[in-house]
């Protein structure tokens, strides 16, 4: 394997500034290593944007594996030891199902790792924001914050629409 030619690595910079979703894929990486290290500073524990990636994937009341793995988009075997970092950490728990005994379910665990440790981090991701507004501009901010707010709903549709997804 080659590396690419000047010309190459010219277009594929020149088409990465040209994607927008490329640089909302860098935005959101640069805010999310932002936040953890932030965490990191501040607690001591040392989420890594891996185990961040499951949280969205988990309700409030609970989820099984199988379900996180399946909104993952990979397999029970890649999302578990996750999950058992998360568990050590004392982030999430396992807890039996209630409509199916012989099955766990994963949620936010009681205490200041768990439910409380969310908060924190949500609270955490606001001060981040609020430095954020503060550099951008309030209107740009809020722009933003629009867009995505219409932006995430149509994605969610078409995911949802998508015979492949």
């Amino acid at each position: 394997m080659t590396a690419p030619s000047p010309t190459e690595q010219q277009a594929i910079a020149a088409a990465k500034s040209a994607s927008t979703a490329q640089l909302l894929f860098k935005c959101a990486r640069l805010v999310n290593e932002l936040a953890l290290e932030r965490l990191r500073l501040a607690t001591g524990q040392a989420l890594r944007p891996a185990h961040t990636a499951l949280f969205p994937l988990i309700d409030l009341e609970g989820t099984r594996l199988t379900e996180i793995a399946r909104r993952a988009g990979v397999s029970k075997q890649a999302v578990a030891p996750l999950v058992d970092e998360l568990v050590a950490m004392g982030a999430l728990e396992k807890v039996p199902d209630p409509s199916d005994g012989r099955a766990r379910l994963l949620r936010f665990a009681r205490g200041s790792d768990g439910r409380s440790g969310l908060l924190a981090g949500l609270a955490l991701l606001g001060a981040l924001e609020a430095e954020l507004q503060a550099a951008l501009g309030g209107a740009r901010w809020f722009a933003l914050h629009d867009a995505l707010s219409a932006l995430e709903p149509l994605l969610e549709s078409w995911k949802a629409e998508d015979p492949a997804g």
